[in-house]
């Protein structure tokens, strides 16, 4: 993970100020340990889109001020998009000075807030010790998986799991059928990233449509945040102080289309397919022939890419996909047979059109929520699918 290098003099400044501002300790802390889950807001880019979670230790007796942080990757890796695209590739503990932490975020205009916990300095020291453990080369790498196992479940772990059993917290969905695919929408649409969401979603299949559990929905920094505002055990609440560190300075757009513009730009395709479908000139037919051929490619395309990632790669949530059911890998080769006019083929063609209506009719019921704007694609496949059959 690339941070922008913070000049000297401002991280000097940031140190003394920081310093100053965490120096007190309790007589009764022996450890003079201070830590605090910071928790990040959402960036612009789809890999900040979610926020972030890193837990701060400021160790007064040392003089050091500490972040530690489970959602770093080596980019420079010459495996790296392979390892990604097979679900291998490997997150690891890293640590930085705060100031430096701090400066990026400064940078790109996010907002940090810190929870400071309230521990015994028995618990404070075990968390340092198991922090220092974990970055010993041979311990610090975890295979990333961005729903249950990331930057801010690892941190939800260590501070609820290994902590005090008397440990509660309130829920954190107001909705106890709140799915990982909606809180996910509810992240992506608001920030714009609509081809993003429609990707993401043709992607992972059924088991991300299943009700959160309350522990689950903490994958989301928002969500650990607001766990720990809830937190009791037999001494109380588990934070004892919150601080916004910094203010976003990035607008907020509230402003959302009517139409989401994936929905629309498949949807001005379907009805000029439909429009040409009636048309009889040369030119209407060339084009046809042009944009079903494409239509089917890339459909079969889509339909190997997803048996490849529920059944070549370690994404568990890529598994049980229903967008199968309209992108099936055996358009491919039946995108070079289109017009050929055989029995087979035609054959072919009317059970895609009856699969695609069959899709559309239980769309409402389907187990697992598909893209809205997959509607205008089904419909121009068994439009076509019936058309080329007739």
């Amino acid at each position: 993970m690339r941070r922008p290098a913070a000049s000297p003099l401002l991280t000097l400044l940031f140190a003394c100020l920081l310093g100053t501002a965490h120096a007190q300790q309790t007589a009764s802390d022996r450890s003079q340990l201070r830590i605090s889950l910071l928790t990040c807001s959402p960036g612009a880019e789809l890999y900040s889109t979610f926020g972030h979670s890193a837990l701060r230790i400021v160790d007064t007796a040392a003089g050091t001020d500490i972040v530690y942080n489970f959602g770093v990757f080596d980019f420079s890796d010459p495996d790296f998009y392979v390892k990604f695209i097979r679900g291998k590739l490997l997150y690891f503990l890293d640590q930085e000075a705060f100031p430096y932490f701090q400066y990026a975020y400064l940078v790109e205009g996010r907002r940090i807030s810190e929870q400071v916990l309230r521990l015994d300095a028995d618990r404070k020291r075990e968390i340092q010790a198991f922090l220092a453990e974990n970055l010993r080369p041979e311990n610090r790498y975890y295979k990333y998986d961005f729903l249950f196992d990331n930057c801010t479940t690892r941190l939800r772990d260590l501070i609820l799991r290994q902590g005090s059993p008397a440990v509660r917290t309130g829920r954190v969905l107001d909705d106890t059928t709140t799915t990982f695919r909606e809180q996910l929408h509810s992240y992506l649409y608001p920030n714009r990233q609509y081809w993003s969401a429609l990707g993401i979603d043709i992607l992972l299949g059924s088991r991300i449509d299943r009700p959160m559990t309350n522990e689950q929905a903490m994958f989301l920094p928002d969500f650990l945040e607001k766990a720990l505002d809830s937190s009791r055990d037999t001494g109380g609440s588990l934070v004892e102080g919150k601080a916004v560190i910094l203010e976003s300075t990035a607008g907020t757009d509230t402003d959302q289309p009517w139409l989401p513009p994936t929905v629309l730009a498949f949807s001005v395709a379907l009805g000029l397919i439909v429009l040409l479908s009636f048309m009889r000139t040369k030119s209407a037919v060339s084009i046809l022939k042009a944009t079903d051929r494409f239509l089917f490619l890339v459909t079969g395309a889509i339909g190997v890419l997803l048996v490849f990632m529920w059944t070549g790669t370690d994404h568990a949530s890529c598994r049980d996909n229903l967008n199968l059911a309209w992108a099936l890998p055996t358009h491919l080769a039946a995108a070079f047979r289109l017009r050929s006019g055989t029995r087979a083929v035609n054959t072919y063609l009317r059970a895609t059109a009856g699969l695609s209506a069959a899709l559309l009719a239980g769309w409402a019921f389907l187990p697992q929520d598909l893209n809205p704007a997959l509607l205008p694609i089904v419909l121009w496949m068994g439009w076509r699918a019936y058309r080329l059959s007739a």
